[in-house]
């Protein structure tokens, strides 16, 4: 558990040093385990497959994609982005993409970077062989300007995430911090 949670804490802040100036903070997450993440964040977060498809079945809605900064050097491509609800616009997920695009098709880097579609659309489409691996659970206490990125009401106080790694074709492609919107 210990291993777990030093390797939850490097990939977490790892993530956050890629955008450190915008609103998500590493003093306002907690590791905790899975047992201790609340539904129904649960049911969002402590599993194998894409955000994308969870939050749809969730919410009963598609969601889109909206990619807020990006950095990319060759291969390396990273991304700050919030997933939307294409029924009514809110914000349900709000996270960071850290890709090694060396491990991606070319037909697959390119949709990444046209930034066009949410990831997990994108791999499900283009039908590529992945695990997604859960490193840390994280409570996420919410900030004045995560509370207003998710429409959240003053009085709600925390979330959850997840750091996890997507692995394709045995290659680590895909670091990702993926914060959920509060429950209503």
């Amino acid at each position: 558990m210990m291993e777990n949670r030093l390797s939850g804490d490097a990939k977490l802040l790892s993530l956050l040093g890629l955008f450190p100036q915008d609103g998500l903070s590493a003093g306002d997450m907690e590791i905790v385990a899975a047992e201790a993440v609340p539904e129904p964040y649960r049911q969002l977060l402590v599993h194998h497959h894409h955000m994308t498809v969870t939050l749809e079945e969730h919410h009963g809605s598609k969601v889109r994609l909206d990619v807020l900064n990006r950095r990319r050097d060759g291969h390396d491509y990273a991304r700050k982005l919030v997933l939307r609800r294409e029924s009514d616009d809110r914000v349900v997920l709000a996270g960071v993409m850290h890709f090694q695009l060396q491990h991606t098709a070319e037909n697959v880097r390119r949709r990444i970077i046209e930034e066009s579609a949410p990831l997990g659309r994108i791999l499900i489409e283009e039908n590529v062989l992945r695990w997604i691996e859960p490193h840390a659970y994280l409570r996420v206490r919410l900030s004045d300007e995560l509370r207003r990125l998710f429409g959240a009401p003053a009085e709600a106080r925390e979330t959850y995430g997840r750091v996890a790694l997507i692995i394709s074709h045995n290659s680590p492609a895909v670091e990702l911090l993926e914060v959920v919107a509060p429950a209503s």
